[in-house]
C-alpha cells in the first residue's frame, strides 16, 4: 500500500511507521517533525554487508555515504552496523570523531578540502584520502611530511560514464567538478605523479557516476572502464591498486512509478565484471568499495506536517500549505524531485484531488510537489511526505530564521529524540 516497507495502516486508520503512530508522534514531538526507523536502516545496511560477504567474500566495505544524512546518534549506528564511513567535509568528519567512529574506516572525499581539514584528517589518522586534484595532492603531501607519516590515498575519477539521471547529481561524466578525467590522461599522470612523492601512498582508484539511477548498465561499465585503468597503472607504472571504490547512487522508489533494482543485485552484477576484468589484465583482486547512502536511509524516513490554510484558485490550483517547507526539504525547489505523500490521519482515504504542497517561506517555488493526488484535506490535519530520510536534513537550512525540525528515531514501537528542534534562540547564538 504504501512505497516504504516501514509504513502501515493501523486500526485507527492513521499511518504508523516502526511501530508508532505517526498522529501521535506529532501530538508528542510537534511538527514538522522528521521520523527515521532504526530497523529498517539496520536492514538495508546489513542486506549491503552480506552481499560483500557473498560476492566478495569479505573482500570490501560497504562505507556509508554520511552526506545523505549525518548526525552522531547516526554515525554510531552505522559503527554498530560494522560499516565504513564516507564524509565529505570537516563538519561531517568532526561528527564521526564526536561518534568515537574508528578513523581507519573513514574515507574523506571532497573537490575541494582546506589546510584545515586535511590538518584534521591527518591528525586523527583517517585511513583514506580521495584525492580530487592536483593542488590537493601537492598540500596534501606536504601536511603529510611535516606529520612525519605517509598517508594513503585514493583518487577520485571521472571514467566518461552517463548515469541518466538529473544534470545536477552526474558526476561521471568528463564535465564535471568532480575528480581527474581518464580520457585526457589526467588521471593516468597525476597518479604518475603522486607515485614518485614520499609522503602519500597510492593505494587505490574511486568513481561516481552520479545518483538515483535505475540501471544497472552504468554501474557495471563504470567496474569494467576502472579494472581496465587498473591494468594499465600495472603495466605502465608497475603499481598494485590495492582498492577500488565504485561510489554509490543506487536508486529508491520515491513514487509508485520508480522500480530500483534489489540492492545485492548491483553489487552481483558487479562482481563478475570485477573478476573477469581481473584475470583478463593480470591484476589481483582489489578491496572493493561501495557507498551507498540515500538507499540506506531514504526509505527509512518521513516528514510529519501540519496542514494550515487551503487555497483554491478556481480552475487553475489547490493550495495546501503545511508548516514547513524548502528549509527542512529543498528537493523539490532544486531537482523537482518526486514525493509520494498520505494523509496521516485518513490514511486510507481514496485520493480524489489535485493540490500542490507548499511550504510557509516567503518564496513563490517553496513547494514540496506541485499537482499531486491526494484525500481531501483540511486545516489541521496531519501530512506525511515519503522517502525523506536522506538529504532533507542534511539540506535544511534557517531560511526565513525558521528553526530546524527535530529528528525522532522510532523502532519496534518505541520513539526517541536524536537532534532536537531548534528554537529561536538556537538562530541567534551566533549573533553579535
Amino acid at each position: 500500500m504504501f512505497i516504504s516497507e516501514c509504513l502501515k495502516l493501523n486500526e485507527q486508520n492513521h499511518l504508523e511507521i516502526g511501530g508508532c503512530d505517526t498522529l501521535a508522534l506529532a501530538a508528542e514531538y510537534g511538527t514538522p517533525l522528521y521520523v527515521m526507523d532504526e530497523g529498517l536502516i539496520k536492514k538495508y545496511a546489513k542486506i549491503y554487508t552480506d552481499a560483500i560477504t557473498k560476492y566478495y567474500h569479505g573482500n570490501g566495505m560497504i562505507l556509508y555515504a554520511s552526506k545523505a544524512f549525518c548526525t552522531v546518534y547516526m554515525a554510531k549506528l552505522i559503527k554498530a552496523c560494522g560499516l565504513g564511513l564516507d564524509v565529505v567535509s570537516g563538519g561531517e568528519l568532526y561528527t564521526a570523531l564526536k561518534a568515537d567512529f574508528p578513523t581507519d574506516k573513514i574515507y574523506f572525499h571532497g573537490n575541494n578540502k582546506t589546510m584545515e581539514e586535511l590538518k584534521l584528517a591527518i591528525d586523527n589518522r583517517v585511513g583514506r584520502i580521495v584525492v580530487d586534484n592536483l593542488f590537493e595532492l601537492d598540500m596534501l603531501d606536504a601536511l603529510a611530511q611535516e606529520a612525519g607519516i605517509v598517508q594513503d590515498i585514493l583518487f577520485r575519477i571521472k571514467p566518461g560514464i552517463d548515469a541518466h539521471t538529473h544534470d545536477f547529481v552526474m558526476t561521471g561524466q568528463i564535465d564535471s567538478k568532480f575528480g581527474v578525467a581518464l580520457e585526457t590522461g589526467e588521471a593516468f599522470n597525476i597518479i604518475a605523479y603522486a607515485n614518485k612523492l614520499l609522503n602519500v601512498k597510492v593505494v587505490g582508484v574511486h568513481c561516481h557516476i552520479g545518483s538515483q539511477i535505475f540501471d544497472l548498465a552504468p554501474f557495471t561499465e563504470a567496474a569494467r572502464v576502472m579494472m581496465h585503468f587498473i591494468g594499465d597503472l600495472k603495466d605502465k607504472l608497475n603499481l598494485e591498486i590495492e582498492e577500488l571504490n565504485l561510489g554509490g547512487g543506487f536508486g529508491i522508489k520515491y513514487i509508485d512509478e520508480h522500480d530500483p533494482v534489489a540492492y545485492d543485485c548491483y553489487i552481483a552484477s558487479v562482481s563478475e565484471v570485477v573478476k573477469n576484468e581481473a584475470i583478463l589484465r593480470g591484476v589481483k583482486l582489489p578491496k572493493i568499495l561501495m557507498e551507498p547512502g540515500r538507499s540506506i536511509v531514504a526509505p527509512a524516513g518521513i516528514t510529519l506536517y501540519t496542514v494550515g490554510a487551503v487555497k483554491e484558485i478556481p480552475s487553475i490550483r489547490k493550495y495546501v500549505s503545511v508548516d514547513g517547507g524548502m528549509c527542512d526539504n529543498p528537493r523539490y525547489m532544486m531537482y523537482q524531485s518526486p514525493y509520494d505523500a498520505v494523509l496521516a490521519n485518513k490514511a486510507n482515504a481514496p485520493k480524489t484531488e489535485l493540490v500542490t504542497i507548499a511550504g510557509k517561506c516567503c518564496e513563490s517555488g517553496d513547494l514540496i510537489q506541485k499537482d499531486i493526488l491526494m484525500p481531501k484535506i483540511a486545516v489541521g490535519d496531519t501530512l506525511a511526505v515519503l522517502a525523506t530520510g536522506a538529504y532533507n536534513y542534511s539540506m535544511s537550512s534557517n531560511y526565513n530564521r525558521i528553526p530546524r525540525p527535530a529528528v525522532v528515531m522510532v523502532e519496534n514501537g518505541q520513539s526517541k529524540v536524536i537532534v532536537k528542534r531548534e528554537s529561536y534562540e538556537d538562530i541567534l547564538k551566533n549573533d553579535l
